[in-house]
């Protein structure tokens, strides 16, 4: 499966380790996933870089690419937010995770949308094992 995976870049990378784990593990599972360098170190300056239309435009067209969207929501990021209603609104499941404890919008965690899902792990592996199995399901 094609999945667009979303995390924070300008807000912040204190979960950057949690991101490439995730990564890692779609990957493991045999999924493929276009914005796997968004976990990598570095990625901030590198994103800094491009143009912001480059930007937009490459990411809408992944998430049109994609069959599901798994973010990682822990830092709060006006760009993943966004991801996440434009992948909503155009049909695709999204899966939310975050570190429990953390405070996410209520815009996530209150929304009832079908397709959305909100999980709160405590440890990583806690989030891959759940994530994969809801990819699972699809």
């Amino acid at each position: 499966m094609n999945i667009y995976f979303s995390c924070s870049i300008t807000g912040g990378r204190a979960d950057e380790t949690v991101y490439r784990e995730i990564v890692a593990a779609l990957q493991g599972a045999g999924h493929v996933v276009p914005t796997a360098s968004l976990a990598s170190p570095g990625i901030k300056d590198l994103e800094m870089r491009i143009d912001p239309r480059t930007v937009y435009e490459r990411d809408i067209a992944w998430i049109d690419g994609c069959q599901a969207v798994v973010a990682e929501v822990s830092t709060p990021s006006h760009g993943v937010g966004y991801e996440i209603a434009y992948a909503l609104q155009t049909g695709k499941p999204v899966a939310c995770l975050y570190r429990d404890g953390r405070t996410v919008s209520k815009m996530l965690t209150g929304n009832s949308h079908p397709r959305l899902r909100v999980f709160a792990y405590r440890e990583p592996s806690e989030a891959l094992a759940w994530v994969l199995a809801w990819l699972d399901r699809l």
